[in-house]
């Protein structure tokens, strides 16, 4: 079969690649997106399952790129959902002709680096072969989903997916029997939407995870005319707080007020959007376990305010990890559900699952009869979707062997030994820990200019040097180390129980947590001292 050849090809046509190939086209280079699924959207386009939504702020969440486009776009919802997620993206690839730069159904299978011809030959599942010079991969940090590992999981003769898989035709639950595996940021989301749409549902939890509420609401016209006459604003704030948010925050100290004070302060931030409750509170709840331990207690206080049953609150209050040291997961009336009568919790401590059996799931204290099961089981989260691709570099080395042991890149966004290859939102970028579109659209810019600035030196071999990546690495390290995150179970930091070779226990430092403004400034100087740390040849 003949290579179709291009200068770049963008793997992914997510919210990264959507944006890439805008930058690239309007460049006039040539190039190309290849998409596994059979349309755009990437994770707008598979998570359709029920209470899927935005938990940033929808107006930071949007690209910022077009004036024109943020002067159209109305955002009904301060937090949008996952349908009017992917008519904004289809909106803004049809608006400016993307759609023509795209092939669907072109899942990459291998990669092979040539370093005698400086190109990559890119072999499809369905047998097609590209050939680039240039490959950016925008593969998103969770898009490979991740089952349990259990016993019998084929033999179950009702419904059951993953909430990656959700049907996309209409599914009625209203007089069935769900039970749901997981309580993780999915989980409860689904969890909550489902509890009074279906005839029971039963919850299995492994270990409960701390929450706090999205406190969603409509965004009037009025309200949206504000937004846009503030846009300007409303980025440049995202642009200088840590996580990407509108949040910054509270720098008055958290040893300097009184408890009341504090009490004061987490009421206030309990009722705002979003990510107040973490983003605008004291750095201290980050560093130090004392504090944190006060934050936490309060948080279990509000759970226990919100659960009618004594017992199931506190089930559902973690024991393992503080308050927002991992991933937090945001809610709508999440904690309400468990006061239904239909709601259930099974607690996986007390009674682990055992196997799934065709009628439902056997724990070690009973079975659980079941019409439906939905697998809230997690992603192989950010090097997920690299594992997935057949990745060989200079001398045949593999991506997967290199990153055994975790990612190794430079700036997450290129990596020694793999030329040519470029990351948006790759891993150990600032991506994995802030408000994630901010951060693709930070690095396909910076991207986009490095590329530009090896065509214009007439270099068509670019490549990290591994002592700048080593230095990298220690700084992730260095940042990882600093915040009480570094003792926690999550895809933060990189352990995931469903993947095989993911040890507990042990570290994969897969996400920068110095916060934007700091990496910004970082990539702007790489750029603007002519980046001495990339080999162009």
């Amino acid at each position: 079969m003949e290579a179709k050849r291009h200068e770049v090809v963008v793997i992914g046509a997510g919210v990264s690649g959507i944006y890439q190939i805008k930058r690239l086209t309007d460049l006039g280079i040539d190039a190309i997106v290849l998409e596994g699924d059979d349309d755009l959207g990437g994770t707008w386009y598979r998570n359709r399952y029920p209470g899927a939504r935005f938990d940033s702020e929808s107006y930071t969440y949007g690209y910022s790129f077009s004036k024109e486009l943020l002067d159209e776009w109305h955002w009904n919802e301060r937090f949008s959902a996952q349908p009017e997620n992917l008519r904004y993206l289809n909106y803004v690839a049809d608006k400016f002709d993307l759609r023509r730069h795209m092939r669907f159904d072109a899942r990459v299978q291998t990669m092979t680096w040539s370093d005698t011809e400086h190109e990559w030959t890119i072999h499809l599942q369905g047998g097609e072969i590209y050939v680039a010079t240039f490959v950016v991969t925008s593969l998103g940090p969770l898009s490979m989903p991740t089952l349990p590992r259990y016993e019998g999981i084929d033999d179950f003769a009702g419904h059951s997916f993953h909430t990656y898989h959700w049907p996309e035709e209409p599914l009625d639950l209203s007089d069935k029997r769900v039970g749901v595996i997981g309580t993780g940021a999915t989980g409860i989301q689904v969890i909550a939407e489902l509890a009074d749409k279906v005839g029971e549902l039963k919850v299995f939890q492994r270990r409960p995870n701390w929450s706090s509420p999205l406190n969603n609401g409509p965004i009037s016209a009025d309200e949206m005319a504000a937004i846009r006459d503030r846009y300007d604003e409303i980025f440049a704030n995202c642009s200088a707080s840590p996580g990407g948010f509108e949040h910054v925050p509270d720098r008055r100290g958290f040893w300097n007020l009184t408890p009341e004070q504090r009490i004061e302060t987490w009421d206030r931030l309990y009722e705002q959007p979003g990510f107040a409750i973490s983003a605008a509170n004291f750095p201290a709840i980050f560093l130090d376990e004392t504090a944190n331990q006060e934050m936490s207690d309060y948080i279990a206080n509000r759970i226990r305010d919100r659960v009618d049953d004594p017992q199931i609150a506190e089930k559902l209050i973690p024991r393992d990890h503080g308050f927002a040291t991992q991933r937090l997961p945001l809610e709508t009336r999440y904690f309400e559900a468990y006061n239904r009568d239909n709601v259930h919790l099974v607690s996986l401590a007390d009674a682990p699952i055992e196997r799934i059996t065709e009628t439902g799931i056997q724990t070690a204290a009973e079975h659980h009869d079941l019409d439906v099961i939905v697998y809230a089981t997690g992603f192989d989260a950010i090097t997920g979707g690299y594992d997935r691709i057949d990745i060989h570099g200079v001398g045949g080395q593999t991506l997967a062997d290199a990153w055994r042991n975790g990612p190794s890149t430079y700036l997450g966004a290129l990596a020694n030994g793999f030329p040519n290859m470029f990351m948006v939102a790759g891993p150990q970028s600032v991506s994995g820990s802030t408000n994630f579109p901010r951060a693709i659209e930070t690095g396909v810019d910076w991207l986009t200019d490095l590329l530009i600035h090896a065509r214009n030196q007439g270099a068509t071999r670019v490549e990290a040097r591994a002592e700048a990546e080593q230095r990298w690495v220690a700084e992730v390290v260095r940042a990882h180390e600093k915040l009480l995150l570094r003792g926690s179970k999550g895809w933060f930091t990189g352990y995931n129980s469903n993947v095989a070779g993911h040890q507990e226990g042990t570290i994969r430092y897969q996400a920068y947590f110095g916060g934007v403004p700091k990496y910004v400034s970082i990539i702007n100087q790489e750029a603007a001292d002519g980046y001495p740390s990339i080999d162009l040849r």
